[in-house]
């Protein structure tokens, strides 16, 4: 049964953390001239600098999205509440490539924002087996799934000093206790660098 032996079975496996590289080959991976290509890697985006839920990002609406302030509107997060989230432009450089080819293809507001060519919403079970495609054909070795994404996008916003209040409201936590929880078991990078700092001789 893959990698599951006796002593491990039925443990929860440590989260893995994509580097910026593997995101960008991740990307790669998905054709830029397909519409399913382009609206996977507008997904993509939206999981990693968005630190949306897959569920949340699958729930998302055109009208949902705030271009002009750079917002997302998640309506029903985790406990149904519902939060905005900020994206950077560089993120909205890639979803606007995907909402031009959606509208092209005769997909409306009525329409889910990640929709399949039919304009029906896309299933988190397709994106659940989307993403480890994608990596063994970008080779990548780690298990790739959409919460890894979501955990990638946290760690480097904590590595680039931003507060943990801001991450905390862009994840949707209930409280920066929380979310100081997730950050220390996705991202040890700075108590890692603390201690490399340290001096020492044998």
């Amino acid at each position: 049964m893959g990698n599951e032996t006796p002593w491990n079975r039925g443990r929860k496996l440590p989260p893995e953390v994509l580097t910026p590289g593997e995101v960008k080959v991740l990307m790669g991976a998905c054709s830029t001239r397909a519409p399913t290509g382009i609206r996977n890697r507008a997904l993509i985006t939206v999981l990693y600098r968005g630190l949306l839920r897959i569920e949340e990002a699958l729930a998302l609406k055109p009208k949902d999205l705030d271009r002009e302030p750079g917002t997302i509107r998640v309506l029903h997060g985790k406990g149904d509440k519902s939060r905005t989230v900020g994206l950077d432009d560089g993120a909205w450089a890639v979803l606007e490539v995907w909402l031009e080819r959606r509208t092209a293809l005769g997909m409306n507001g009525k329409h889910p924002l990640f929709c399949n060519l039919k304009g029906k919403r896309l299933l988190p079970s397709y994106c659940r087996a989307l993403f480890p495609r994608l990596a063994a054909k970008a080779g990548i070795d780690k298990r790739v799934h959409p919460h890894a994404l979501r955990h990638t996008g946290a760690s480097e916003m904590r590595t680039e000093g931003i507060d943990v209040g801001v991450i905390s409201k862009q994840l949707g936590h209930s409280s920066i206790a929380t979310t100081s929880r997730y950050l220390d078991h996705i991202a040890p990078a700075v108590v890692v660098e603390a201690v490399r700092r340290r001096k020492w001789e044998a």
